[in-house]
């Protein structure tokens, strides 16, 4: 980056400190990733001069062949790797694919149903200061208090009750397997669209890990970096009855140019995305996923739905005499990166919450496995049960970087900077 130092010194400087803090901490943050070198190296590339409103074959704009020619790489490599109709690649973020749907299949005011935030859905699925609980009214459901898994009774009963216009299925926080079938056989009896947010999840699915909800929802959207390692971004995919509404309702409806040069970095992830490798990366971050939380249960933790089937692990620490947001202070300061989260029935409010969440996706990519994930387990104990003790944090913190380094995060500066 020998340029940006020559011409603004005070950002280089901040970008190598955030290099520092991604090489030397454990970055155990479930919806974060590190990606390859080749999606940087398209994402940071000369495409990011090209204006290319519309889409291939229809621009508003000249010149647009090359970026033609790549936007279809990205949305057929989207199709084939998720067997899916119709794949648009422009979405800037995750939320601004949930709101193409939203846009597609809702009038203003209109009725929806989608997991209550406080039980591991998303922002975008009802928050009253999202788009979704401005425009719309939610239905939201939850899981049961007895075992914290979706209850796909309720789920039925409040569709019949408000016959929604459209059906989420998916979160930001829930850890065991999402049954499509039941919300699609669900959908069908009140004559709701399906809509999928396997944001989460999305890599677990490619590897098959996970089931697939392209057979019976009408619509999937999902963000391109968390498990499926690229660049931050959105897609949404959806049967070929709903492509044309979609795409118009993207643009001109929501934004004007895409971002070619992170579509460039989308393509590049999902050719990444089809190999046998990345597969077997999928399996270890699932095993490194349930060796975490059977550490911690060792540990005295409460893990939400006792355990996990995917990449992430909730756990409970109203026993603990910490909160979240005071657990993610603590063990920010001994290198180990986590956020607070709200637990199912909650008592703190999201500020405070009662729970961390922790994935393994990011630890995984740098070829960390279960030797690793025990000791990790261990740590974060350790330093929750001895908060006051600055000798304690620091050891640990000397240890989680004497790990790290065992662990690149890129081989050379060529790969990460």
């Amino acid at each position: 980056m020998s340029s940006l130092l020559e011409t603004d010194a005070e950002v280089f400087e901040i970008i190598r400190r955030e290099k520092t803090r991604q090489e030397y901490r454990l970055e155990l943050i479930a919806s974060e990733n590190f990606a390859s070198a080749a999606v940087m190296e398209a994402q940071g590339s000369i495409l990011t001069n090209k204006y290319a409103e519309g889409y291939p074959g229809r621009r508003y704009y000249g010149g647009c062949a090359n970026v033609d020619v790549i936007e279809e790489l990205a949305r057929n490599r989207t199709k084939e790797l998720f067997k899916v109709d119709h794949a648009n690649v422009q979405p800037h973020s995750g939320t601004q694919a949930n709101m193409a749907v939203y846009f597609s299949v809702l009038a203003p005011g209109a009725t929806y149903m989608g997991m209550d935030l406080a039980h591991g859905g998303h922002l975008s699925m009802g928050h009253p200061k999202n788009f979704s609980g401005k425009i719309y009214k939610v239905v939201p459901y939850s899981v049961r208090k007895e075992d914290h898994r979706i209850d796909y009774d309720m789920v039925r009963d409040l569709a019949i009750k408000h016959r929604p216009g459209m059906i989420i299925a998916g979160a930001s926080a829930y850890p065991r397997i999402i049954d499509y079938s039941i919300f699609a056989s669900i959908a069908q009896e009140v004559d709701a669209v399906l809509m999928a947010d396997i944001a989460h999840i999305a890599g677990l699915i490619v590897a098959g890990l996970h089931p697939s909800p392209a057979p019976c929802a009408d619509f999937i959207t999902t963000t391109t970096h968390k498990t499926l390692r690229g660049p931050r971004g959105g897609i949404v995919m959806c049967k070929q009855r709903w492509a044309s509404v979609l795409d118009s309702c993207i643009f001109p409806g929501m934004q004007g140019g895409p971002l070619m040069h992170v579509i460039a970095a989308k393509a590049v992830a999902m050719k990444e995305a089809s190999t046998p490798e990345f597969k077997d990366y999928q399996k270890r971050v699932v095993r490194n996923a349930g060796t975490l939380a059977e550490e911690l249960m060792s540990h005295g933790f409460r893990i939400v739905s006792g355990g996990t089937d995917n990449h992430l692990v909730l756990v409970d620490l109203t026993d603990k005499g910490v909160n979240g947001a005071q657990a993610q202070e603590i063990l920010e300061s001994a290198g180990i990166t986590v956020n607070k989260n709200t637990i199912p029935f909650d008592p703190l409010p999201p500020g405070k919450a009662s729970g961390i969440r922790i994935g393994t996706p990011a630890i995984t990519t740098r070829n960390m496995g279960t030797e690793e994930m025990r000791l990790i387990a261990s740590w974060i104990s350790e330093a929750l049960a001895n908060n006051s003790n600055e000798s304690v944090i620091a050891r640990i913190g000397n240890n989680v970087r004497e790990m790290c380094e065992s662990f690149p995060l890129y081989l050379n500066d060529r790969d990460g900077a």
